[in-house]
Formats: C-alpha cells, structure tokens, sequence
C-alpha cells in the first residue's frame, strides 16, 4: 500500500452492519457474511487489520463479518481471515480514533499435524464469549472424542480490552 492511500477510520468501520447480540460463530458461518458483506479493500486490511510485522501472502483471505452494537468508549470487529489450513474469527476492539485496543481469535478451524482443531464460540448481549474447543483425528474414520473439549470465556471489558474471564 502506498502511504498515499489513507483510509478513514469511520469508512473501514462501515464495512461491518452492527448485529444483534448474541450471535454464534461456526465453521461455515462467514459464507453469510461473504454473500451480504462487501469484500475489504486492501489498503483497509493493510491499515486497520495487520500487526506491523504482519505481511500475509497473496492467498490470505479477510471477510468483514459485523460490529459490535452498543459500545460507547470503543468499537468492537469481527472478521474471518482464511489462510493454508487456518480459518479464524478475529475479534479487534479499536478506541473512537482506530487505535487498536486489543485483538483476539475467538473460534476457527485449524490443521495441527494430523489433527482437526475447531473452536465454536457464541458472544453475548453482554460482551462475554464462550468459546469452546474440540480436536479430532484428520482421518475421516475416527470418532471425535468430547472428553477432549476445552471450554474458555472471554469478556469485553467497558475499555475495549479483552480478558479471561472466570
């Protein structure tokens, strides 16, 4: 991106309809928000998405999925970034000027070794999200086994930083 190009802050915002609280993230949830969303213009992502030592490759995916209603001091994204055998619902929060505040990925699937990581997370009218994470075997034959989810909260505090929460 050249450092001509300057994205507004309130444009990138626009990108993502505020939705109704709560919603639930699956693995196939971001076709929804790929078919009613406009597709994010680079300079956007470049901007507003990526850590500064963060150069994603040509074959990077970023969907704008919905903010946050109801945030007075901050604003609350998410989006879904798709790369080689990654797939992750990212959570930024950004304060009124679009600093970023704080950054998390709160559900996904993932290939680790020969394994299938998936997180399902549902967020909340109150900002807490419940993510809850299972891995299965990639061969297609074996069972998944539920004795080995993981359950973890995540709350968005009034500041826009998001913790662990009890």
């Amino acid at each position: 991106m050249s450092t001509q190009q300057k994205v507004s802050f309130s444009s990138f915002l626009k990108m993502y309809p505020e939705v109704e609280l709560p919603i639930t993230l699956t693995d196939d949830l971001h076709h929804v928000f790929s078919k009613n969303n406009d597709p994010l213009p680079a300079a956007m992502i470049q901007t507003y998405m990526l850590e500064e030592d963060e150069q994603p490759d040509e074959f990077t995916e970023y969907i704008a999925c919905f903010r946050f209603p109801k945030t007075d001091k901050f604003n609350a994204i998410l989006y879904w970034k798709a790369e080689l055998l990654t797939y992750e619902y990212i959570l930024v929060t950004y304060d009124k000027k679009g600093s970023q505040i704080s950054k998390r990925v709160v559900a996904g699937t993932k290939v680790i070794d020969n394994a299938l990581e998936r997180t399902v997370a549902t967020i909340e009218e109150d900002w807490i999200i419940h993510c809850i994470r299972g891995v299965a075997p990639a061969d297609e034959n074996k069972a998944f086994d539920p004795s080995s989810s993981q359950s973890l909260s995540l709350e968005i505090l009034a500041t826009g930083e998001i913790i662990l929460s009890d």
